[in-house]
């Protein structure tokens, strides 16, 4: 049976602006019915790295916090740190990032919350039936929640091909051990070129899987248990991610970790997915390229692979060319969606409702 996608194209007029048209979309496709009274939503979003201008407007946040408000919902908006090393690696550093890429409270209406914690070691481990997890690290304040709408700018993605809700879902909401594992099958490694043998990365540690040894850091593969905490805390950023995964495998890890971010919240989850600004790569960026197709939408969903089968058709329409195999010519963008209706997370099939 498709599941129903709902859909606003950009067009305004007095009296009915984008940010009434988000307004309605989202009542169409039953946010109040799934943020209830007095639920605690977390408003799954992308704060944009410092210096990228990708990531969706805060004004538009700000409608989804009202419409979660007038339901008798508690909103706060949130995103776990980032694996990498960036203005976003930490909670401190990530809220800085996020007022100042607007999503203060004067703006968006919300508290934010770092959802894995100060250095990304807060998480649930939440039981899967998946074929490669049996269970995944999801940031703790979004495994607690009660409900959840997630926010999601389309776009392109060097290993995922575009990344949508799926991606938003799984690499979002995952602590930094669960990022680590989608992309790499291997621990960190030290560069001794640049490792001062400070033993900051050996005071982290909670595995005890690091010693230094003639005045450098080394990591004991056996040990570690890949928490990937070592990565943001080396003061020379010389910890580094084996980034050895095949795209393929990354998508299939990806999902399975979606499958855990909406575990028990299956009924009470929302997804409204932005087709504009379409950039070639993620909104992890300190910058962003110019946008490989034209502005299509907003579409929103309760069926996160419908929603994202149906933003990709739509791009893919209106470029009149596949821009994602076009970019990223090595990555078959399909097995993402594949493997999410393979694990129950939704189907492919949908029916388009236009407001």
């Amino acid at each position: 049976m498709p599941s129903t996608v709902w859909f606003t194209d950009l067009s305004a007029r007095p009296g009915n602006s984008l940010i009434d048209k988000t307004g309605a979309l989202l009542r169409a496709a039953g946010i109040r019915e799934r943020t209830g009274r007095g639920a605690l939503t977390a408003v799954k979003l992308h704060f944009g790295e410092k210096g990228n201008t990708a990531f969706i407007r805060p004004i538009f946040v700000r409608k989804v916090v009202e419409e979660i408000a007038a339901a008798g919902g508690r909103p706060f908006l949130t995103d776990t740190n980032t694996l990498y090393v960036g203005t976003r690696s930490n909670a401190v550093d990530h809220l800085n990032t996020a007022i100042t890429n607007g999503f203060a409270w004067a703006v968006a209406g919300a508290p934010l919350v770092v959802a894995d914690g100060l250095r990304g070691e807060s998480a649930v481990r939440v039981p899967i039936a998946g074929k490669i997890f049996r269970e995944v690290p999801i940031g703790a304040e979004i495994a607690h929640a009660d409900a959840m709408v997630v926010v999601t700018h389309f776009k392109g993605h060097e290993l995922c091909g575009f990344g949508g809700t799926l991606k938003n879902l799984g690499m979002g909401c995952a602590s930094r051990s669960g990022k680590l594992s989608q992309h790499s099958s291997v621990s960190p490694a030290v560069d001794p070129s640049g490792c001062t043998g400070c033993g900051t990365c050996v005071a982290h540690c909670p595995s005890g899987a690091i010693a230094v040894v003639a005045a450098k850091a080394a990591i004991s593969p056996e040990s570690c248990i890949g928490c990937a905490g070592c990565i943001v805390v080396c003061p020379e950023g010389t910890v580094n991610v084996n980034w050895n995964e095949a795209s393929s495998t990354v998508q299939r890890k990806m999902v399975e970790h979606a499958l855990g971010a909406v575990s028990g919240k299956r009924s009470s989850s929302l997804f409204l997915s932005f087709v504009t600004q379409v950039s070639p790569y993620c909104d992890c960026y300190g910058h962003n390229d110019r946008p490989v197709s034209p502005d299509v939408g907003i579409l929103a969903s309760d069926d996160p692979v419908a929603l994202d089968q149906a933003c990709v058709d739509l791009v893919i329409r209106a470029s009149g060319i596949d821009p994602f195999r076009a970019t990223h010519p090595s990555v078959d963008w399909s097995i993402q969606l594949s493997c999410a209706e393979e694990l129950g997370l939704g189907t492919r099939t949908y029916r388009l409702e236009t407001l």
